[in-house]
Parts: C-alpha cells; structure tokens; sequence
C-alpha cells in the first residue's frame, strides 16, 4: 500500500471483529433491550480505543498490516487488511460516530417505539463492520467483499418502515448498488489481469503506469468500469438511489450520508486516483480533467436540486450529493492541495452532515415535522437543535470558524495549483467551487431564517415544544461542537484534536506524492 515500514498487528482484526460479535450478540438478546443495546455502546467504544491506538504507528509513517491468507493458486491474491494514514482517517471518522449515533438510535428508536429493534441494530452493526473493512482492506479484492457486504446490511435499514413506499425505495437502492458492484468486480479483474496485483500502493501501481500508450483506451475503460463500481459515491447521473432512500429512519440516513455508505464510495474513489492508477498516469492519461467534469457538473445539479425540496431530508440528501462531489473533485484536481482536501473534507463533512441528519430526525421526534414550510420558529422552542444545525451549516457553506472552511480552501488552492501546473482550463473548477458554496447558502439559509425569524401560523403552532430526549440531544450537540473545535484548535496552535487529522492527511500525502512529503 505504501513504501513505509509494516508492522505486523491484530489490532485491525480486532477492530473489524468488533461490530461483527456486536451483531451476534444483539440477535442473542434481542428479548432484553438495555442488554441489547448495552452490546451495541461496548463494542462501538472497543473498536474506536482499537482503531485509535494505531495513530502514533501511523504518523511514524509506518503501516500496520495484518493479512488473513495469501492465495497460492493466483499469485498477488491475498486476503487482508493494510492500515495507512488515509485508511486510518476513514476509520476513524466512522468509528467514532458510531458510538455517537448509537446513543442516538437509543433515544430515536425508543421514543418513536420503533418495531424491529433487533434487527435495526444487528443491521447496523454488520453495517460498520463493512465500512471499517473497507476502509482497512489491503487490497481491491479485500475492499469488494466489504462493500457488497456494506450494501447488503443496509439493504433491510433503508426498507425498514416495510410500507410500499420504503420497500420500493429498497429495491432501487439494491438495483443500483449491485450493479455497481458487478462493475467493480469485472474492473478489479482487468486491474489483475493487466497488473498480476490488486494491492494498493502509495503514488499507484507502478506496472500499471508502464503498460504505455498502446493501452491508453483500456485504462480509460478501466477506469470509468471503477467509477461506475463507486455508485456508493452518488454522482450524478447514478445518484437518484439517495435521496429515494431517505424515506429509512434519521439514524440510518445518518449512517448512509456521514458515517458508512456514501463515504465507502468517495473513499474508493480516491482509492483508485491515488493508489491503482496514480498522479502521473491520470494526468498524463487527461483522466483528471474528465472527473472534475463529473464532479462539478453534480455539484452544481444537486444544488439545484436541493432548492427545490421542501422535505428537509430530502434538501439534505441532495446537499450530501453535492458535498461528496467536492471530495471528488479534490481527487480530480491531481495536485497536492486538491487531494489534501479531498482527504479533509471526509471526516470534516461527516462530523457536519451528521449533525443535520441527527438535528432532522431530533425535530421529527419532537414536533413530527419534516418539511421545512412547517419549521416556522422552532428555533425558539428547539434552541439546542437548532443552535446546531445552525453551526453546521455554516460549515457547509464553508464559513468560518466551521471546519468545512479549511477543507474548502484547500480544495480552492488546489484549483490553482491545477491550474498552474496541469492546464489553464483547470481555473473553472475554482469557479465551480465558488458557485457550489454560494448556491449551499442558497438553499441551507432559509432554513435557519424559517426556524429563527418566521412566526407560526394559529395558536395551535404557538404550543411550546421541548427539545428531543438527551440520548438524541447529547450527539448531536457533541457532533456541532467538533465541527468548531476542530478548526479553532488548529488555528490556535492548540492541537489537542485537529493535529491528529492534519498529520494523517500529512502522512496520506507523502504517501501518494514523495514529492509533497512534509517535514
């Protein structure tokens, strides 16, 4: 995966082994709730102390491995897990919110006295387990087991509810990410066919850049056969399965837009950019310019889009459509602030878009509201709610002193750089860029001006309205928090948090480009 020294550890086992005996034990207590959901918290805190502890390994520029078995019968097959910092930021972003969204499901599932509770949280469970694979896997191979595994387990959360309406939403959510996994499959056979490998590597897999011109149309191929596998990333036009499955519970909209689903798929994105095909190959191959086409003509789309909604998960669906597209588009940049972004901006959107969904489905619980048209002062009766999704919307927008701001800024500096060093034409992505977060304020500030500045319609709307339980309350509060922090820290020099991020981007940069190594 990169050139650093390997150590040999379990740890990586034990982390992904962690939501997978959760699940276990969920189904074994499924008659005894507080034991039940007492499985989900140990095991969420257990995997996150396990994932965290490999940090000081990492930024020591070293690579923790641990390898299950090597196929003797295919030679460069090997089924395992390879911990790098760029790994190691996924994982960490997901592990944690998961502690947090499962104190959160507690409170949602419980208030709204949700049926199949059981299955929800064995579901989940296997859910993390998927994404933590992914985010681990060593290798192509690796990385496809965990992902058909993410879309199955989320397969039964998104038809929850189990009414027409979820259980169609179910059937379009399958139909395209199995799709996508079909291509996936047959683009990781050709990489092996062509490679005799399937394993990452820092800066890309050096025999596929040698293969030369006369497989410049195959690579091309090849690589829009990964991009059609990524679907779990939602560009358009194969994002319609995202906001269609908004009708699953917030948690799991949670789950699907900051913590699992959607982030496996920029993930794997940037996956292949950096460590199948390289810098060099995708600049020389003009693949660079052809994604940042893709990534900001679904910028600018979803945007659109999301003007248009009035269901408030629905608006954020479509801005999550636009968010992962930024990551994207840093990848696409091929420059070095353009990926160092692109890397940010992963945990820094999960931290922010979680809060949106968890504030979404705090309103629901207390007011049964979903549109934004009925929202009118609840800004006055739900202070704490609203106060962070205020927060994080800001971020969004990329207004300091929220964290979406550094990661955006990057990504504009990127833009520049590309422009320098790449092609001129590469200064409309800083416009696009520019555009997108403008159009963001467009449609995530009259939210706040509906729940802060609007009056209620009859005295029936006047009734005061309590926060949502402090199970739910709590997370979404520590979640908006972080978004600040995160940012404050660094520019005070204080690094207590950030200078864990920061120096695992550092580290994922040296990685993909020696040249951008950093002292």
């Amino acid at each position: 995966m990169t050139e650093g020294l390997i150590v040999s550890s379990y740890i990586p086992l034990f982390a992904i082994l962690c939501p997978a005996t959760a699940a276990i034990l969920i189904l074994l207590s499924g008659k005894r709730p507080n034991v039940r959901e007492s499985w989900t918290i140990i095991a969420s805190i257990l995997q996150f102390s396990l994932i965290a502890s490999m940090i000081p390994t990492i930024l020591d520029e070293k690579v923790v491995e641990c390898l299950i078995f090597r196929q003797t019968m295919f030679k460069g097959i090997a089924f395992g897990f390879k911990v790098d910092a760029f790994g190691l930021i996924f994982a960490l972003t997901a592990s944690f919110l998961w502690i947090l969204v499962s104190f959160y499901s507690i409170g949602y599932m419980r208030s709204l006295r949700e049926h199949a509770q059981t299955r929800y949280y064995f579901c989940f469970a296997i859910a993390i387990f998927g994404a933590i694979g992914v985010a681990m896997s060593a290798n192509l191979l690796t990385m496809y087991i965990f992902f058909e595994i993410l879309t199955v387990s989320t397969y039964p959360l998104v038809i929850h509810d189990q009414s027409k309406e979820a259980l169609s939403a179910g059937h379009k959510y399958f139909a395209y990410l199995l799709t996508a996994g079909v291509f996936l499959l047959f683009a990781i056979m050709m990489t092996y066919y062509l490679t005799g490998t399937t394993d990452f590597t820092g800066g890309g897999i050096k025999a596929l850049a040698e293969l030369g011109p006369a497989y410049k149309w195959t690579l091309i191929i090849l690589f829009f056969c990964f991009l059609l596998g990524f679907m779990k990333a939602a560009w358009m036009p194969f994002h319609s399965w995202l906001p269609t499955a908004m009708i699953a519970p917030t948690p799991v909209s949670a789950l699907l837009h900051a913590v699992a689903v959607v982030k496996a798929g920029v993930f794997g994105i940037v996956r292949i950019v950096c460590y199948i095909y390289g810098v060099d190959l995708m600049t020389s191959l003009g693949l660079g310019i052809a994604l940042a086409c893709i990534a900001g003509f679904t910028m600018i789309v979803a945007n659109l889009f999301a003007i248009a909604q009035d269901n408030l998960k629905r608006r954020l669906a479509y801005s999550t459509i636009n968010q992962l597209s930024y990551i994207i588009l840093g990848a696409a940049l091929l420059t070095q602030d353009g990926i160092r972004g692109a890397m940010m901006h992963i945990p820094f959107h999960g931290f922010m878009k979680i809060t949106l969904f968890l504030c979404a489905g705090a309103i629901m619980v207390a007011t049964g509201k979903k549109n934004i048209s009925e929202m009118a002062g609840i800004g006055k009766t739900m202070p704490v709610t609203m106060l962070a999704f205020t927060i994080t919307t800001f971020g969004m927008c990329g207004i300091p002193p929220v964290v979406g701001f550094i990661s955006k800024w990057y990504l504009c500096m990127g833009s520049y750089e590309a422009f320098l060093q790449i092609s001129p034409v590469m200064i409309t992505f800083l416009f696009v860029l520019l555009i997108a977060s403008l159009l963001d304020v467009v449609y995530f500030f009259p939210i706040i001006h509906t729940a802060f500045f609007k009056t209620p319609e009859g005295e029936a709307e006047e009734v005061e309205v309590k926060e949502a339980p402090l199970f739910m309350l709590i997370p979404l509060s520590i979640t908006a928090i972080f978004s600040v922090v995160f940012l404050l820290d660094y520019i005070l020099g204080l690094n207590i948090i950030s200078m864990y991020i920061y120096e695992l981007v550092r580290v994922a940069i040296g990685n993909v480009n020696p040249e951008w190594a950093m002292p």
